[in-house]
C-alpha cells in the first residue's frame, strides 16, 4: 500500500493504474498506518518535503512521481490528465547530482537493445506525427531562412530541471554567446516562454529583448508551436537542461547542452558543462535508442487513452497522433456554404474543433478555406471560393458509416476531409491516393492494420451494417460463386470512377458473358432497393444474366458465401479484399490499381504494389476522421468498430408503395430531428 500526503497527487484520475498498487490519502498530523510500504511524493518540490521526513522517520522508501515525457493532448494546468508517468525510487531523473533509476536503467545493457526497434518505431511516430510531452500548440509557420537558422532554448527562472540539473543563469549566457559566435551566418532562434515575454514569469535571458534590437540575427520566438515542426526548420540546437533538447536528438539534430540533464553525458550530445566529464564518467556511453528504450519505454508507465487501462507508448502515441491530426486538419477559419439543416447537423461534429471556426452561412466572411460535400458542392461553390483565392475542401462519408442507410438519414460515425480530390473521382489524384503511393508502414502499423483486418472479418462490420443473414442457394453446389453488388447509377463514384462500363445492367451482363458457367448472384444497392436512389435493372434482365438475387441479405454474409466479387466500383470489392475473396473490378475504385485485384482498366498515377494492409491501414486508419456519437470526440478506427460491432444491425425496409414512401419520409422526419436535438 502506497501512502500519498498529497491531495493533489491522490486526486490524480487513474493513480493506482499507474502505481500497480493500492493506494491511501494519509494526514500529516496522524501517524502512517503500519501496512504503508511506500511514501509518494511529485518530484523534488518542496511541498513534498514533510512527506519525505515523515517517510525517512518511519523508515519508508519515498516514491517520486513526475509527469512522463509523452503526457497528454492538452496542458496539465488546463486539467489534461496524465497519460504516462515516470516512478523513480532512486532520485529523479533531472537531479544529475546522484543516479536515478532512469539511468540505471540506461545503463542495462542488455535488456535496452531487446527494444531497439519499439524504440526506433515510436520515435518515427513522434517526429512524424509532430508529437510531444504536450500537444495542443499548432505547428510552427515560419520559413526556413536561407543563411539557416539554430534555436536556442530559454527555460523559466527556477525550474527544477534548471537547478538540479547543476545549471544557473551563467550557462544560459555562455549558451547565447557560444550560438551567436558558432553560427556567424545564422539566424538565432530563441525560444523563451511566451509568459516571459508577458512578464507573468521570469526567463534566464533577461536582457534578450535588449540584446535582439541591437542584433538582427536574433528572433524571438515566444509562440507557443509544436516542438517537432520547429526543430525541422533549425540546423542545430543549443540548451541548457531542457527536454528540447531530446526531442531535437530524436529529430536527428546536433544538440550542445550548457548543464546536465538526464540526456547527457552518454556520449551523443555536445556537451559544453563545466562539470562534464565527471558526468561522462559515471553514465558512460549509451545510444538515442538505449535512451529512448529506458527512458519512454521501460521508465515510464502509460494509461490507454481508450479504455483507462494499462496501456503502452504506442497507445498513446496512436491516439494523440489521431486526435492532432483531426485538429491540425481543420485548423483556421472554415465555410461551409448551403448544407440542408440534415447535412449541417451531422457535419458539425467533424468539422468543428476546439480552436477553429466554422461558417455555415451561404454568405463568404473572410475564412481560410471552403469546405464542401462531395463534388456537387465542389461544383456548386467552385467560382466563389476560385473569386476568394481559398482552397476548397471535400468531404464524403467514410468506409465504416452507420448501422443503416444515409439515405434514410442514420448519422456517420466516420467522413473524410480531402483537401486535394475525393476518393471516388479516379479522374485526379486526392489524398487518399497519395497516402497510398507513399505507404511505407512500420512494423507496429502492418500490426494494427492486421489486427483491425482481423477484427473486421470477425465481426462482419461494413459500411452501412444491414440487413439479414444470407444462405447460399443449394444449386450453387460445385460452381464459382459470383457475387454481383449493384450500385446508385447516379452515384459520384460511378460518375468519376467508371470508363466502358457505367451501369447495372450493363455490368451483370458483362460478368454473365464472361463468366457462362459460374453461379452468379446479384444483389442490388440498399439504396436503390429501399427507394431512396435510381439503378434498378427490369426483372427479366436479372433472370437472363443472374442465378439468384440477394435483395435484403447481408452484404459481408454474402461476400463469405461467394468465391469472387465483380464490381464497378462498389466498397464492396474491398470488402470481399479483406474476405479474401478475389475481386475484378470494371472500374477505378480507390483499392483498385495497386496490385490487389483483377482490374480492366489502369490508372497511371497508382504507381506500386501495395499490400492488403497497406491499404487497410491508409484507408480506414490515416484517412477518414470518427466521432463517438456520444461525446462527439474524435476516436481511434478501432473505438469505431467496436461501436458497429456492438450496434445491432438494422433491417432493410422496402418501398412499393405510395403509402411506403410516406412512412420512409416520416421515418427520416424522426432521424432528422432526433440528430439535430443532439447537436
Amino acid at each position: 500500500m502506497i501512502g500519498i500526503f498529497s491531495a493533489g497527487i491522490h486526486r490524480i484520475p487513474h493513480l493506482e493504474t499507474f502505481l500497480g498498487q493500492p493506494c491511501r490519502k494519509l494526514s500529516l498530523l496522524r501517524p502512517v498506518p503500519e501496512d504503508i510500504t511506500q511514501i509518494a511524493v511529485w518530484g523534488y518540490r518542496p511541498t513534498g518535503d514533510k512527506a519525505v521526513a515523515l517517510a525517512k522517520k518511519s523508515g519508508l522508501p519515498v516514491l517520486r512521481l513526475e509527469d512522463g515525457f509523452i503526457r497528454s493532448l492538452e496542458l496539465g494546468v488546463t486539467g489534461a490528465a496524465p497519460l504516462s508517468m515516470v516512478l523513480d525510487t532512486e532520485g529523479m531523473y533531472y537531479d544529475a547530482s546522484q543516479p536515478s533509476t532512469l539511468e540505471r536503467l540506461i545503463h542495462q545493457r542488455e535488456e535496452n537493445p531487446l527494444l531497439h526497434d519499439a524504440a526506433r518505431q515510436a520515435m518515427q511516430m513522434i517526429v512524424e506525427g509532430d508529437l510531444s510531452k504536450y500537444n495542443q500548440a499548432p505547428a510552427c509557420t515560419l520559413a526556413r531562412p536561407k543563411q539557416g537558422a539554430v534555436l536556442v532554448v530559454d527555460q523559466t527562472f527556477g525550474d527544477m530541471a534548471v537547478v538540479y540539473g547543476n545549471a544557473g543563469a551563467q550557462q544560459f549566457d555562455d549558451m547565447l554567446r557560444a550560438a551567436i559566435a558558432e553560427n556567424p551566418q545564422s539566424e538565432i532562434w530563441v525560444k523563451i516562454h511566451p509568459d516571459v515575454l508577458h512578464g507573468k514569469k521570469a526567463g534566464y535571458f533577461t536582457q534578450i529583448a535588449k540584446l535582439a534590437q541591437q542584433e538582427p540575427r536574433i528572433k524571438l520566438l515566444a509562440e507557443n508551436v509544436s516542438p517537432q515542426s520547429l526543430l525541422r526548420l533549425v540546423e542545430h540546437v543549443y540548451v541548457v537542461t531542457s527536454n528540447y533538447g531530446f526531442e531535437a536528438l530524436i529529430a536527428g539534430k546536433p544538440v550542445s547542452v550548457f548543464g546536465q540533464p538526464w540526456y547527457a553525458g552518454w556520449g551523443i550530445t555536445d556537451d559544453r558543462h563545466a562539470q562534464a566529464e565527471p558526468l561522462r564518467a559515471r553514465r558512460g556511453t549509451a545510444s538515442l535508442e538505449d535512451l529512448f528504450s529506458a527512458a519512454c519505454l521501460r521508465y515510464s508507465r502509460y494509461i490507454n487513452p481508450v479504455n483507462g487501462k494499462n496501456g503502452t507508448l504506442f497507445d498513446v502515441l496512436s491516439w494523440l497522433a489521431m486526435q492532432r491530426r483531426h485538429h491540425q486538419q481543420r485548423a483556421g477559419r472554415l465555410w461551409t456554404p448551403g448544407l440542408t439543416l440534415w447535412k449541417r447537423s451531422i457535419l458539425a461534429p467533424f468539422v468543428r474543433t476546439k480552436s477553429n471556426k466554422v461558417n455555415f452561412s451561404k454568405r463568404y466572411a473572410g475564412e481560410t478555406a471552403c469546405v464542401v460535400w462531395g463534388i456537387k458542392g465542389e461544383a456548386r461553390w467552385g467560382a466563389q471560393t476560385a473569386q476568394h483565392q481559398i482552397p476548397q475542401w471535400c468531404m464524403e462519408d467514410g468506409f465504416l458509416r452507420s448501422a443503416g442507410l444515409g439515405s434514410d438519414l442514420h448519422p456517420p460515425l466516420s467522413l473524410v476531409l480531402d483537401k486535394s480530390g475525393i476518393y471516388y473521382d479516379a479522374t485526379r489524384p486526392s489524398d487518399l491516393e497519395q497516402l497510398l503511393n507513399n505507404s511505407t508502414l512500420t512494423a507496429f502499423e502492418q500490426q494494427r492494420a492486421a489486427a483491425l483486418r482481423q477484427r473486421l472479418v470477425a465481426s462482419k462490420v461494413s459500411k452501412y451494417n444491414l440487413g439479414a443473414a444470407f444462405t447460399l442457394p443449394v444449386d450453387a453446389a460445385g460452381k464459382t460463386v459470383i457475387l454481383v453488388p449493384g450500385q446508385v447509377e447516379d452515384d459520384a463514384s460511378i460518375l468519376t470512377g467508371t470508363l466502358s462500363l457505367c451501369t447495372n445492367g450493363d455490368l451483370l451482363r458483362t460478368v454473365r458473358e464472361r463468366n457462362p458457367d459460374a453461379y452468379i448472384i446479384y444483389k442490388p444497392h440498399p439504396d436503390v432497393l429501399v427507394g431512396n436512389r435510381q439503378g434498378h435493372i427490369p426483372a427479366q434482365d436479372v433472370s437472363r444474366w443472374a442465378d439468384s438475387q440477394a435483395l435484403d441479405a447481408d452484404i459481408i454474409q454474402c461476400i463469405q458465401a461467394a468465391d469472387e466479387l465483380h464490381t464497378l466500383t462498389s466498397l464492396s470489392g474491398f470488402e470481399a479484399l479483406l474476405h479474401g475473396k478475389k475481386v475484378a473490378c470494371y472500374g477505378m475504385p480507390f483499392y483498385a490499381g495497386w496490385g490487389l485485384t483483377q482490374d480492366e482498366h489502369s490508372c497511371s498515377r497508382r504507381l506500386r504494389s501495395l499490400s492488403l494492409d497497406d491499404v487497410v491501414y491508409q484507408a480506414l486508419i490515416a484517412y477518414p476522421s470518427y466521432i463517438d456519437p456520444q461525446s462527439r470526440e474524435p476516436i481511434l478506427a478501432e473505438q469505431a468498430v467496436e461501436l458497429l460491432a456492438a450496434t445491432p444491425r438494422a433491417e432493410m425496409q422496402f418501398t412499393r408503395i405510395k403509402a411506403g414512401r410516406i412512412v420512409r419520409y416520416y421515418r427520416k422526419l424522426l432521424m432528422l430531428i432526433r440528430v439535430t436535438l443532439s447537436t
